[in-house]
């Protein structure tokens, strides 16, 4: 019996180096599916704030183009409201800037979840910037609308 008790002990010891080899593997495995979900959340989080700029800047385009065409905007405020859609641009332009540093760069030394928090502060301002501009293009437009009545009211013929 004593060799058939060896020969149990030989066959544990070699189904226990397996199952330690197996977990070791399935943990590998789980880090590089986290590294993967990590990178795909920081693909998805940049993602978003492309679209945000990409509309922002279409915003701008066409608002800033449809305000500045109006008859009812003066002279004298063309450069003012062109500078205030031009300020949110620049700054939009920046934070890409910074998160194309963030996520191109060891030199700032940030862990994952800092840049990920610094992501995410990103994403919030760009939607913050894309309200703004919602904002004001609805300000100009109210602006442009009451000039067009005053201009109407103002201008039309009485029949008395």
């Amino acid at each position: 019996m004593f060799a058939g008790e060896n020969f149990i002990i030989l066959e544990a010891a070699k189904q226990t180096d397996n199952i330690i080899k197996t977990v070791n593997f399935l943990k590998e495995q789980k880090e590089n599916i986290e590294e993967v979900s990590a990178a795909i959340e920081k693909l998805n989080a940049v993602q978003e704030l492309i679209r945000n700029n990409a509309q922002l800047h279409s915003l701008v385009q066409d608002d800033l183009r449809n305000i500045l065409n109006s008859p009812y905007i003066k002279v004298e405020e063309v450069s003012r409201i062109s500078e205030s859609f031009n300020a949110i641009l620049r700054q939009a332009s920046s934070d890409l800037e910074l998160i194309n540093e963030i996520l191109s760069s060891n030199h700032l030394k940030l862990t994952d979840g800092e840049r990920m928090s610094t992501i995410h502060l990103q994403q919030q301002k760009s939607k913050e910037m894309v309200s703004a501009v919602g904002r004001k293009t609805k300000r100009y437009q109210e602006i442009i609308s009451f000039r067009e009545m005053q201009d109407k009211i103002n201008n039309r013929e009485t029949n008395y």
